[in-house]
């Protein structure tokens, strides 16, 4: 269900195909906070060259990737992860999915092999607007929204289909999205 109406935690945010900001290029963004104040999201689909463990050298284990959140506090690492039972907290993004948690548990979690991929997903930095930002941009049809998506697409490690995916989740008024070409010239 798209929604022309203000969006909220856990909306997912699919950028118009030809966005000219190369930080939201086909991107899909998860919303983890969207109140007056602003919005905090991370991009799903933008995987870095780094691993966990270029990271946190004390963590050897730790070979998940490291996906770009955004172009906001890029020295800082995130987390959004669907495994509250194993880390027992985080900030509660929606049923049965949650941003942040205890670090130095789940390090021992990850050194133990108890967390598996599709159960938690690393940011570097995150996306930030203002709260009128993000409004004004969806009023300029650079932002579809959606609350209704399978929480497992968040967890995917096909980075470079999950924009076409999250476009054909629209239905069809929108499926023919998917097949735009990245550069409008190519077409």
């Amino acid at each position: 269900m798209i929604s022309p109406n203000r969006p909220q935690k856990g909306s997912l945010l699919l950028s118009e195909p030809f966005m000219l900001d190369p930080n939201f290029k086909r991107s899909v963004v998860l919303l983890t906070e969207y109140e007056e104040e602003g919005a905090i999201g991370f991009v799903l689909n933008q995987r870095s060259n780094l691993i966990l463990n270029d990271i946190i050298t004390d963590c050897p284990n730790a070979d998940f990737p490291v996906f770009i959140g955004g172009p906001v506090g890029n020295d800082t690492l995130h987390f959004i992860h669907c495994c509250y039972e194993k880390l027992n907290s985080g900030i509660e993004i929606m049923e049965g999915m949650y941003w942040g948690a205890n670090f130095e548990a789940l390090k021992l979690l990850i050194e133990n092999n108890q967390i598996e991929q599709n159960e938690i997903k690393f940011f570097m930095g995150y996306s930030g607007w203002g709260y009128e930002q993000l409004k004004t941009e969806m009023e300029q049809n650079s932002w579809l929204v959606t609350q209704k998506y399978n929480p497992d697409i968040v967890f995917v490690q096909d980075e470079e289909n999950l924009w076409k995916e999250v476009v054909i989740g629209f239905g069809p008024k929108y499926a023919h999205i998917a097949n735009f070409p990245e550069n409008p010239k190519w077409n």
